[in-house]
Parts: C-alpha cells; structure tokens; sequence
C-alpha cells in the first residue's frame, strides 16, 4: 500500500511555466521556422543550455560555444541576450491546481532545472511562485535532474520522506529516477491529466 501523499513536488518548465527557445529565434528565422529546428540541432543546443541549469555562466557558456561555431555566434549571443523571450507565460490550468493545493494546506516544494542567472527574471514575473515552502534550484546547489542527488538534497530539506512526496515532471528521466528513490511520481502532459490523476489520489 502506497504512503499517504504530504507533500507536492512541481517541476517548472513545461509543468508551471511555458519556455520554448523557439519563441525566441522567431525573429531570427521569419521565414524559415524549420531552419531554428536545424540550428539548435547543429550546435548542440539543450545539452549546452542544461549546463547553464547546472550552474555554468551564460558568460562561459557562450564563449564555448561560439569558439565551437563562430558562423553562428550570433544566434547563440543572442538567447543570452533576450532569454526572457523564451518564457511564454504561466500555464494556467496547473497554477490553478497548485492554488488549491495550497487552499488545502498541502506543502509545495520545487524542484527545477534552471540557471541561477535566468530564475530572477520571472521570479516576480510570476506570483504564484510565492506558494513554495522551499524551492531547488539546479543552477544554485549546481547538480541537476535526473541526477540523484538532486533529489536527495530535496529531501534533506524538508521533513517527509519520499514515499509521502508526489512529484511532477514533464521529463521521462527525471520520473523514473524519482520513482527509483522511492517517490510517488506523475508524468506531466496536461492539467487536466493531473487533475484527474490527483483526484484518484484523494488529493483532490
């Protein structure tokens, strides 16, 4: 029998907040949308931003990079330049559930792949960041999911065990090795998957 759930962990991108380096290069690719597709793929592009997640400077990041591929070196300037333009708003339908996981007195935690330079943009931006008891950031303790130890500082955090945590990721990885530790996990595809999934739990 499974433990009765306590806590709510949420990851951010693709679960709270929508982020799409596509929306950025928009405006460098007006009439070739499939040529940001090409680009990204060419230099490598999540696996270099997921070492920003992890705590290197875009200042550093980007150097390396463009010594890489100098042809596109301004591209690659230019997400550390207008990065703020990759967060396309909050998606909505979570936030209101994570409302009413509040409204309900449950602990909210976060636990995020994000680079520490790029977090104080939307920190204000979005207020329901405000409901977190705590928050992990990747780009902070510089370790990121689906490493393990990520999940273990979480835990050394806060006061309930894994089995009474319920996270939620839109990440594969980032649940099975959550779920290998012991969590009570949720793939992430929409809220109203999640909703239902919360209400069978009795969470809702």
């Amino acid at each position: 029998m499974k433990a009765v759930i306590k806590a709510i962990i949420f990851d951010f991108g693709g679960v709270l907040v929508e982020w799409h380096p596509h929306n950025l290069y928009k405006a460098c690719f007006p009439e070739d949308p499939q040529g940001i597709d090409e680009f990204l793929d060419e230099v490598g592009f999540y696996a270099w931003n997921a070492e920003q997640d992890k705590g290197r400077s875009f200042a550093e990041g980007v150097a390396l990079l463009s010594a890489k591929f100098p042809h596109r070196t301004n591209l690659i300037e230019a997400y550390a330049e207008n990065w703020i333009d990759s967060i396309d708003g909050e998606i909505t339908g979570t936030v209101e559930i994570l409302h009413r996981l509040r409204a309900k007195n449950y602990p909210l935690y976060g636990l995020s792949n994000w680079s520490a330079e790029t977090f104080p943009l939307v920190r204000d931006e979005f207020s329901f960041l405000g409901e977190f008891d705590d928050v992990v950031l990747s780009g902070e303790v510089k370790m990121a999911k689906p490493e393990p130890e990520i999940f273990e500082l979480l835990l050394k955090r806060i006061v309930y065990s894994a089995e009474e945590c319920f996270f939620i990721d839109d990440s594969q990885a980032n649940i099975d090795v959550a779920r290998i530790l012991g969590f009570q996990t949720h793939h992430f595809k929409s809220p109203e998957i999640l909703e239902e999934a919360l209400k069978v739990l009795g969470v809702l």
